[in-house]
């Protein structure tokens, strides 16, 4: 497949006819066996239909009510005008198909205002979320931490006995929350020989090696990391931290992390329709990036971490944790790190803090999958997109200035 000369709009799914047929055409098959699930341009498909290559768990909404999100759409928005760092411009509208969006929402005020779908993706469609999926993580933990289940300062060795002879026996839990361990792992998503590769193997999100005698799941992969430094010395991103947090959150709760989410998140937020979440072959919930959710329930949770857990009006999560996430980002304790798209970069509690024109706070995953709350423009934005190049920084100079923009449209409106 000549995926080189593919756009965002030769690429598009539904006109490539990927799955189409009964049965498809082989040239026209997705297959989990043969990876290509998790290769662009099958990704365009495949990142809007998951469950059906990799086994999952449900985030249950329960049977409560959905809380209802207004709706005003606003017929301004697609012609906003875009100017990029290299003097390039376009409309907000024409910027979906250079950043491969397969959804974008827009919520002000609580209100939403821009609700778009493309390709495959509907507004029912549980899409992968990928690393967006750790903030919620994030946010679950520092609940733990507000009711004084969990302290902070605890070494993960204690937390987790069977880690206490791994890397991670000395790091705290706020160490491995805001991503400052030092652990020997890099998350180098081109290279087949980096940490995170030898992660999905044991994953087992794409196939295994032939031969392969590796971990066979995650609880037996993480034991097996070293220390590489100083704990607490320097933010570094490491997918393998939120797995830790996840073995914890269940640890702590007694439950699966897909369980947990769901009574403390899913179904406090009433969302509207459950999530699927990734699972390795012994079970485990891939905390670091497998929740599948719809696009509204992005964004009715980036609308709650905005409004300090209320939604039109109702305190529907706790106020401490969440207050706890924005003010650790600000505070002098910040671990604050240089980042080539990310100014004043501040990582907290799971979360992305920075200045983009104003200060924001952001979940993001790889692809393009985005949650974005701007607090002075009172805007949350809430992005799915299968973007042919997994790192942010290969796009974010063509996504932080559109939401700069709408942020800048929605507060002088």
């Amino acid at each position: 497949m000549p995926d080189t000369l593919l756009d965002g709009i030769t690429s598009d799914p539904a006109a490539m006819g990927w799955m189409k047929g009964f049965p498809p055409p082989p040239e026209k098959r997705i297959d989990a066996a043969l990876g290509n699930h998790m290769r662009f341009p099958y990704t365009r498909w495949s990142f809007s239909h998951m469950r059906e290559f990799c086994p999952t768990v449900r985030v249950s909404r329960g049977d409560g009510p959905v809380s209802r999100l207004p709706v005003a759409l606003r017929d301004d928005l697609d012609a906003l005008p875009v100017r990029f760092a290299d003097a390039s411009a376009m409309t907000f509208g024409e910027s979906h198909a250079l950043n491969f969006t397969d959804a974008f929402l827009v919520l002000h005020k609580g209100v939403v205002v821009y609700e778009r779908y493309f390709g495959v993706t509907r507004p029912d469609t549980r899409h992968i979320a990928f690393s967006v999926t750790k903030s919620f993580v994030g946010t679950i933990v520092e609940m733990l931490i507000a009711e004084g289940m969990l302290d902070p300062a605890a070494p993960i060795g204690e937390l987790i006995p069977e880690l206490a002879g791994s890397g991670y026996a000395d790091a705290t839990l706020r160490q491995v929350l805001d991503m400052t361990t030092a652990i020997d792992f890099s998350e180098t998503y081109d290279d087949a020989a980096s940490g995170i590769a030898e992660f999905s193997h044991a994953l087992a999100l794409t196939p295994r090696p032939p031969g392969y005698a590796g971990p066979g799941d995650m609880y037996a992969y993480l034991p097996s990391l070293k220390a590489n430094g100083t704990h607490g010395a320097a933010f570094t991103y490491r997918t393998i931290n939120t797995e830790v947090l996840g073995w914890i959150v269940a640890r702590t709760e007694g439950k699966r992390a897909n369980e947990v989410l769901a009574e403390r998140i899913w179904q406090p937020l009433g969302m509207e329709a459950d999530a699927d979440m990734l699972i390795d072959p012994a079970g485990t919930p891939f905390t670091g990036g497998g929740l599948n959710p719809v696009l509204r329930d992005m964004a009715r949770f980036g609308e709650a971490i905005r409004s300090d857990g209320r939604i039109a009006g109702a305190q529907l999560l706790p106020v401490a944790p969440i207050r706890a996430i924005k003010e650790g980002a600000i505070g002098a304790g910040a671990t604050r790190s240089p980042h080539p798209t990310l100014p004043n970069l501040v990582y907290r509690s799971q979360w992305w803090c920075f200045d983009n024109g104003r200060r924001v706070l952001s979940a993001r995953g790889i692809h393009g999958q985005t949650i974005y709350i701007d607090p002075a423009a009172e805007m949350v934005i809430a992005r799915f997109a299968s973007h042919p190049t997994a790192a942010n920084v290969a796009f974010d100079p063509h996504s932080l200035p559109i939401y700069r923009a709408l942020g800048d449209h929605l507060s002088a409106a």
